[in-house]
């Protein structure tokens, strides 16, 4: 999978690409308002139990408003933390805290909100299986996302289409899954190969030829268990479609290695998070 780099520049011009889109053309007009010269510090706190993440991205907003503004960090990326905790503080001329403040949360928000739901996943699925996320990201967010992923335990899966092979359902369908694996394989070049399967009919025609995971897609429980038996010797196993919270226990307990979630990246709520003076 290729490298995801979060570097301090990565950061730099997401923000200033998120801060241009707020402050366009004019800037903040209405915090424009705000003549006095006052330095305030608030509390940045979360009203909910949680897994944090994105604060640099936040500190740089505020950086980038005011490189004069303080922010003190309280808790590190990657921490839990309970409903009423503090987070960090920020310190600052009132009007240039008001600019920034939106954009800091909505990075805050979001990137906590998936570390927060992959953490829930992770848990319920135990040791013994990997949580993974999918490209179900937002446009031009995704290693923003698959960090936010890794915060909260989880497994990034390949990162574009030119990572691995993924012979995909669709694929299949406008092929023949025997011949579309043998051409995998011979072109492979060092990179992994997954085949997704939907019926036990098709493990039986490829299960031999060597690749390195079989993808049972909205299979039920019993033909999972039953796929995973049938190949866990020979082949990395994975589960994915329509995987909830309610249904990652029982998923997990067929033995499945990996269970890949769109949804922790793709509908992940965003964590409630304050700023109080």
């Amino acid at each position: 999978m290729s490298k995801i780099k979060l570097s301090e520049n990565f950061i730099k011009n997401i923000v200033k690409l998120a801060l241009n889109e707020d402050l366009y053309p004019s800037g903040d007009i209405t915090s424009n308002l705000v003549q006095n010269k006052k330095v305030i510090k608030i509390k940045l706190i979360s009203n909910q139990e949680a897994i944090i993440g994105g604060l640099l991205f936040a500190k740089h907003t505020f950086k980038l408003i005011d490189n004069k503004i303080k922010f003190i960090v309280k808790k590190k990326d990657g921490s839990k933390v309970k409903k009423g905790s503090l987070i960090a503080t920020i310190e600052g001329k009132a009007k240039n805290i008001l600019i920034a403040e939106r954009v800091a949360l909505n990075f805050l928000s979001h990137i906590s909100g998936i570390a927060t739901k992959t953490n829930q996943f992770v848990k319920l699925a135990g040791k013994k299986c990997k949580i993974c996320c999918t490209r179900k990201t937002i446009p031009n967010l995704r290693v923003i996302q698959k960090y936010a992923v890794k915060l909260g335990g989880g497994t990034n899966h390949r990162f574009n289409l030119s990572d691995e092979y993924l012979i995909k359902d669709n694929h299949i369908g406008s092929s023949d899954i025997k011949s579309l694996v043998s051409s995998a394989i011979k072109n492979k070049k060092g990179r992994k190969i997954t085949v997704e399967v939907d019926n036990l009919r098709q493990v039986k025609k490829i299960i031999g030829l060597k690749f390195n995971t079989i993808l049972f897609d909205n299979m039920s429980i019993r033909n999972l268990k039953t796929g995973v038996k049938l190949v866990k010797k020979f082949y990395e196993t994975e589960a994915s479609g329509n995987i909830t919270l309610k249904k990652i226990k029982l998923i997990a307990a067929t033995g499945v290695d990996r269970v890949s979630v769109g949804s922790i990246t793709h509908s992940a709520p965003a964590v409630d998070l304050k700023l109080e003076i």
